[in-house]
């Protein structure tokens, strides 16, 4: 009796790894494009410092970004127990900011001149030479910038995967929750870390005695800036795709509409395959763009009134 009751428990222990495994991945899978931008604005947020100070910064976001999770799984599991119904609602206002910064990056151009920008990146490259300037505090300024965003991003990440995992036994959810913030951490710092020393390996490389190496390192130097550029269109591009993906599933019917359009588009000759595939990534794309600019709209309106009213008074 004894032994099967063990047998049992084991059997009941690998039922349970195996779900969480499949809801891992499930959660990991939707929580691929906020992984991308996260990345890509966590690259940007921790350059700029000193070369010797990159990684000591990134270690520091690091444990900023273990903090905010510390504090957004709790949070998301409370939800889950009392308030499931918040679920997503939190999802389509997370989808909607999504959305809203992935315009605001395509709309920079237009809401802000290169002439401000030019000055912006002056005045950093300024206080990185200014003996004057307390480099510790403009490295506690970058920190706590990049915090706040990952704060941001990670509360994305943990909704969505709340949205995975609702449906489930507490323990999973915790295991789930838990397993995704501490994978997301990781892969997201290692990969920040790695990206924004790229340079300086490949300085050291293009340095080297032989030919290989020097060859290796100018193609890291040319690689590195390139990078950081497709990294940011990658999750621009990412954010409006999920974004979209999360309001077109809460919205009553449409996820619906969209599978009867992949139906009636898969129906049509030769390319029809294809094109249903790409459908429902482009509809979302598209709806988030769409949202994006309204929310941004709405956002800038909102600001241009609270100006007013404030020189009013």
């Amino acid at each position: 009796m004894a032994g099967a009751s063990l047998l049992t428990l084991l059997d009941d222990i690998a039922s349970v790894l195996d779900d969480v495994a499949v809801m891992t991945k499930v959660a990991a899978k939707k929580t691929a494009g906020v992984l991308g931008d996260d990345l890509a604005l966590n690259a940007q947020q921790v350059t700029g410092v000193r070369a010797e100070r990159e990684l000591p910064v990134v270690w520091a976001v690091a444990k900023g970004s273990l903090l905010n999770k510390a504090v957004l799984v709790p949070a998301a599991l409370l939800i889950s127990a009392f308030a499931p119904w918040l679920v997503t609602p939190l999802l389509m206002l997370g989808g909607a900011f999504l959305c809203f910064e992935g315009f605001e990056k395509l709309a920079h151009k237009f809401l802000h001149s290169a002439e401000e920008d030019r000055q912006h990146h002056a005045e950093h490259l300024q206080a990185l030479v200014d003996p004057e300037v307390d480099i510790q505090a403009f490295e506690r300024d970058k920190i706590k910038g990049a915090v706040r965003t990952d704060f941001i991003l990670s509360a994305e990440i943990i909704a969505i995967t709340l949205g995975v995992v609702a449906e489930q036994a507490f323990l999973q959810q915790v295991i789930v929750l838990s397993g995704i913030a501490v994978l997301i951490t990781l892969c997201v710092y290692g990969l920040v870390g790695g990206i924004v020393k790229l340079d300086d390996a490949g300085l050291y490389l293009s340095q080297r005695a032989s030919a290989a190496l020097q060859r290796l390192g100018h193609g890291l130097l040319w690689l590195a800036p390139w990078l950081m550029k497709l990294l940011s269109v990658v999750g621009t591009a990412a954010m409006f795709m999920v974004g979209g993906g999360i309001l077109t599933h809460g919205i009553p019917g449409a996820h619906a509409l969209i599978h009867h359009w992949v139906e009636a588009i898969d129906a049509l000759p030769a390319i029809g395959g294809v094109l249903a595939v790409l459908t429902p990534t482009l509809v979302d794309a598209l709806f988030g763009i769409l949202v994006g600019a309204l929310v941004l709209l709405l956002v800038s309106a909102a600001g241009k009134a609270w100006g007013a009213l404030r020189a009013v008074r």
